[in-house]
């Protein structure tokens, strides 16, 4: 059997750890890393958070923790078998090994089991079902080591009765293979057969759940690839995307913005077609506000606002910006330049700052301009000549240009 002894490892057993380890050990409940965590850690990366899985229900484990006086965090996850406990500022959230005794594909009702191999039995992927002991010892029932080493993403068990439990581990299947996997196409033609014969299962799960998978999967690798995918497989039209996507705009620029770190939104907007793609997108997954709104801007002026031809090529979303009247305007801009793939102008825009219009109404006013709308008509005025100089005019230089005018 493997022992794993990475830095990584050693760096978990805080003063917490170390107490909660104690509990379990002095009642003989057996407790093991689990799931995501155990890939994390044999990946050779520090996992973000840690769940662990016990042999102890969760009566033994509120009566163990009430016992030694530790704090229980009142959860919703107990009738799951989660207990989350308080030690050492820090929070252990610890489930009982379980069955799913009933699955309706979104949510399972599940009994409590001793047994490690049932537990790993019911995860989605091969790389998901490890256990691994507090000292060191691997448990991987399903080959999931071997998996990862080869970067392989594989359904525990048959693929179709995983997916059948919860129709969101499609999304999931995607999301770990841009992750995990080295190259695009590296499925195996089963895992896909029984991935588009389920996908209609889509159509059940919440708009909520679908987003969240989605957007992981458009900042992932392969994101070209796997969109495709979706078409192909017959999955987008239960996820909000339309049925005539833009996939060849979508190949262009998932290209432009690889190394640009963009919002999600960013990436799906160049499927998008039309601004009522936006809108079910938005009607079938509830997206946020803003995401919403810069979809809508991206549609609106990806065509239009393009760099300018002359010496000031930022010059078109300068002026833009300087004519919104909109929150959050350079936010979009600069999501619309990755779009654009214009890692150059980005870099300069970001450093831009918005200039201030250097003349007020009060200056109009000691140069004898007197009623409200002539200052209005003046200011105008010289907020055009202003911006034609590319907001470079002081104050001096505006107001010998108002004696002109």
């Amino acid at each position: 059997t493997m022992r794993l002894q990475a830095p990584q490892f050693q760096a978990l057993f805080t003063p917490g750890l170390r107490s909660v380890a104690e509990l379990f050990e002095k009642k003989n409940y057996e407790l093991r890393i689990a799931g995501g965590a155990v890939r994390d850690l044999l990946s050779g990366v520090t996992p973000q958070d840690i769940d662990f899985a016990t042999t102890a229900t969760p009566a033994e484990m509120k009566e163990m923790f009430t016992a030694a006086g530790v704090r229980l965090i009142n959860n919703k996850g107990e009738k799951h078998g989660t207990i989350t406990a308080r030690l050492h500022e820090q929070n252990f959230e610890i489930t009982t090994l379980r069955i799913d005794v009933v699955t309706d594909g979104r949510h399972a009702e599940v009994e409590f089991t001793t047994d490690w191999h049932k537990d790993a039995e019911r995860r989605d992927l091969t790389v998901n079902s490890m256990f691994l002991g507090l000292d060191g010892t691997l448990y991987d029932f399903f080959n999931g080591y071997e998996d990862l080493k080869n970067k392989k993403i594989r359904f525990v068990g048959k693929a179709a009765e995983r997916i059948q439990e919860d129709y969101l581990r499609i999304l999931r299947y995607f999301r770990f293979y841009g992750r995990i996997a080295e190259e695009p196409g590296d499925h195996e033609p089963n895992t896909l057969q029984a991935i588009k014969e389920n996908a209609k299962g889509l159509a059940g799960i919440s708009g909520e759940r679908i987003w969240v998978e989605l957007k992981k999967i458009l900042l992932g690798n392969h994101v070209n690839h796997l969109v495709q995918l979706m078409y192909e497989l017959d999955i987008a039209q239960y996820i909000g995307l339309p049925l005539d996507g833009n996939v060849e705009e979508f190949a262009r620029v998932t290209k432009n913005i690889q190394n640009l770190s963009p919002k999600p939104m960013t990436v799906l907007t160049s499927l998008f077609k039309t601004k009522d793609d936006v809108t079910n997108l938005d009607l079938r997954l509830k997206i946020s506000k803003e995401e919403k709104n810069l979809g809508l801007f991206l549609v609106k002026h990806r065509q239009e606002l393009t760099k300018g031809s002359g010496p000031e090529p930022l010059r078109p979303y300068q002026d833009f910006l300087m004519d919104s009247r909109e929150a959050h305007t350079n936010s979009k801009i600069f999501e619309l330049l990755k779009y654009q793939g214009e890692e150059q102008l980005l870099k300069e825009m970001q450093e831009w700052t918005v200039p201030s219009f250097p003349v007020s109404g009060h200056d109009l006013r000691k140069m004898g301009v007197s009623t409200g709308k002539e200052i209005g008509t003046a200011l105008q005025q010289l907020r055009d000549e202003w911006k034609k100089s590319g907001y470079h005019m002081d104050k001096e230089e505006l107001l010998s240009c108002l004696k002109k005018l």
